[in-house]
């Protein structure tokens, strides 16, 4: 423990029910005059940009005592707890708890009141790790017999319990010989030690909450009379006390085998969140219905688009006539808007030898992300799980010149990803998928402006489906990671460049720091949806790594010869994953220019279906997707239906619109026009759709 920690436990293994040493640090240090008056000693501190002096000895807790809103502080760009002392020249900033940082030690805090509630219950069960994850947290376990809804009900008025005790969290250093001695009855716990201290090991994800690097430390819930209560391997920070946490909801339950392994034991995972107030976890639960409601498999199978045929296999999708219409919609759009921006299209096959793949990189750097190889005449086969080493070929395929560049390749490639059965989801994260892909070869001079142009392109395409709230994110490199090519001076070069257009963009631009595909940084497009989730959509990746192993080569205008830049951009990403997105953005109700059926024509009485079908022609002749319905439901249900398949356009007939050649013009939110002549109700579907409107 070092001058700067709150004095807390006494060294070496703690008992359940031991009383420990108060954990009020001194808040001064105090010297004596030669006229024996008692003098606080000052430090300097920097609080939130200001200098300040404060007694020797502040804590955290005490520079912000005013303001119960904050729960823990950052120290030298290092988040602490609020028990931190403060030492001469720190620069602090203050954590509030509706912060990101904030809910996150919120939720981890609350993942080890779970898991102290679960042990008070379960006292055999056996401690995995709890980890903050995005809106909640999670906790693993293992335990004889899967978990319960009413253990859940069980365990959440047990963590209230714990909560109403005001029990603190204290941090204590401990060396890897005193947590493998206070921890040997938890055998998971032991194992993130021993990797923790193994060269060359990582902990698995989520773990780092737990073991990190450098020194490790015990967390004790210890109550308010000096009791411990519990204690849990951490790195921390944490809330001050139990009390700190203002509303909390345990969700679910699932399997999850211990590090990720199918080879491993599988372990009981608790699902929980917690928010900063009972109001915000309120607004939580309510996104999470109406995000239900739009979940995009539900709506698939209610508006017959696409199916996961378990003939199949996991995350290999299939697409009905209906969800055909918007995949073909969106082909055409896409392939159009390549070949204005300058592209040119190719096509490749699905597989390959897997000589291809050890030239590009992917073998062995994303070996783990594509399925095993096949053998046929004594070769190895692969699926592709990329294009662009394909791309790299038509490329090389003959000479070029300096006046080829910039050279757009484009195509709808297949591409075929192993992903664990876990993560796969729905459209959202899929095995087999389509990508609409493209390469851009430049010279260096020329890689700024391009990838400005493949920005400018990216953002007026998601505008065009009715997306129009994002931010850029920048995905760089982990200089401590060894799963990356190329020199320094390559992957510095071209992370300036992607993150001067990216700020030139006028965009909110966050890092994400070791997020970088292996062969170089990429500028990403996340994309908030219409109930204000995020969504990963568009990339834009610069490579100079790629181009090397492939060697190609343009001839420059003074004869020499130049190995190209490469830029990787993917619009929608996948069609499939936009397919998805889309669905529960629109919740099914598509625009009028992506809808299945834009137009339906509903008949008063069975008489007037002729007059209907003469105006779908006409409708057919403008292109549109119209479908009269002649069954025999009465017209009120007619009606019900083509609201519940969320048709834009229902076009209604009776005597009096056929005398008149009119219809009633209804439209999907229930609202009315009658009397409408037909071709002026032609006229708005056809520019309903010619300019893409959102209705």
């Amino acid at each position: 423990m070092t001058d700067r920690d709150v004095p807390a436990l006494r060294r070496g293994a703690q008992g359940e029910g031991q009383r420990v040493a108060s954990t009020r640090p001194e808040t001064a240090a105090t010297h004596h005059t030669d006229r024996g008056a008692v003098v606080s000693e000052q430090i300097r501190i920097v609080v939130a940009g200001s200098e300040r002096q404060v007694d020797a000895g502040t804590t955290a807790a005490g520079l912000f005592a005013d303001d119960p809103t904050i729960i823990a502080a950052r120290v030298g760009g290092t988040l602490v707890d609020l028990a931190r002392v403060l030492g001469d020249g720190d620069d602090v900033e203050p954590v509030a708890i509706d912060s990101r940082d904030g809910r996150d030690i919120l939720r981890h805090s609350t993942a080890h009141v779970m898991a102290q509630a679960v042990q008070g219950l379960y006292p055999e069960a056996k401690l995995g790790i709890g980890p903050p994850v995005e809106n909640g947290f999670y906790y693993d376990f293992d335990v004889a017999e899967p978990f319960t809804p009413d253990d859940l009900k069980s365990i959440e008025k047990k963590m209230q319990q714990i909560v109403k005790e005001r029990q603190s969290f204290v941090r204590r250093p401990v060396s890897d010989d005193e947590a493998r001695a206070e921890l040997a009855a938890e055998p998971y716990k032991l194992e993130l030690i021993g990797l923790k201290s193994a060269a060359g090991h990582s902990a698995p994800e989520g773990a780092s909450a737990e073991v990190g690097a450098g020194e490790l430390t015990i967390y004790d819930n210890v109550k308010p009379d000096g009791e411990l209560a519990w204690k849990d391997l951490c790195r921390g920070p944490h809330l001050p006390t139990t009390r700190n946490i203002p509303a909390f909801k345990l969700m679910r339950v699932a399997a999850a085998y211990w590090r990720g392994s199918e080879k491993n034991p599988q372990l009981q995972r608790i699902y929980g969140t917690a928010w900063e107030s009972r109001e915000a976890l309120k607004d939580y639960l309510d996104r999470l219905a109406e995000a239900e409601r739009r979940d995009h498999r539900k709506l698939g199978r209610e508006l017959d688009l696409f199916s996961f045929p378990d003939e199949l296999g996991s995350g290999l999708p299939v697409f009905h006539p209906k969800g055909g219409v918007i995949k073909r919609e969106m082909e055409d759009y896409v392939r159009r808007r390549h070949l204005e921006e300058g592209f040119q299209y190719v096509g490749t096959p699905h597989i390959t030898k897997q000589g291809l793949f050890e030239t590009s990189g992917h073998l062995p750097y994303y070996a783990e992300g594509m399925f095993p190889p096949m053998e046929v005449e004594g070769s190895s086969y692969y699926l592709k799980a990329m294009n662009c080493p394909m791309h790299n070929l038509i490329y090389r395929s003959r000479g070029r010149s300096y006046r080829e560049l910039p050279l757009r390749l484009f195509e709808f490639g297949s591409v075929y990803r192993y992903e664990k059965s876990g993560v796969v989801h729905g459209l959202t994260r899929v095995r087999g998928m389509t990508q609409d892909d493209s390469h851009s070869y430049v010279t260096q001079e020329q890689a700024a402006d391009e990838i400005r142009h493949l920005l400018d392109f990216v953002l007026g395409l998601l505008k065009d489906f009715g997306l129009d709230d994002y931010y850029l994110e920048l995905s760089t490199r982990d200089p401590e990671s060894d799963k990356f090519i190329g020199t320094d001076e390559q992957w510095e070069e071209a992370t300036r460049i992607l993150e001067e257009v990216g700020k030139a963009s006028g965009l909110e631009l966050v890092p994400d720091p070791g997020g970088a595909a292996y062969y170089g940084p990429k500028i990403s497009v996340q994309t908030r949806d219409a109930i204000g989730r995020s969504w990963q959509m568009s990339t834009i990746q610069l490579d100079f790594n790629q181009p090397a192993r492939f060697e190609l080569e343009y001839q420059a205008a003074d004869g020499s010869r130049q190995q190209p830049v490469m830029i990787h951009s993917a619009k929608f990403g996948s069609i499939e994953r936009f397919i998805g997105v889309l669905t529960e953005h629109y919740a099914g109700a598509f625009p009028p220019w992506l809808a299945p059926v834009q137009a339906v024509g509903i008949p008063i009485a069975d008489e007037h279906v002729p007059y209907l079908e003469r105006l779908a022609a006409k409708l057919r002749e403008r292109d549109i997707r119209v479908e009269v319905d002649d069954s025999d439901d009465r017209m009120q249900k007619k009606i019900r239906n083509a609201q519940k398949q969320k048709i834009p356009f229902m076009l209604i007939a009776g005597d009096d619109d056929v005398a008149k050649d009119a219809v009633s013009f209804r439209y999907r939110d229930g609202s009315q026009k009658n009397g409408v002549p037909v071709d002026d109700a032609i006229a708005e579907i056809v520019d309903a759709v010619k300019r893409r409107i959102q209705v």
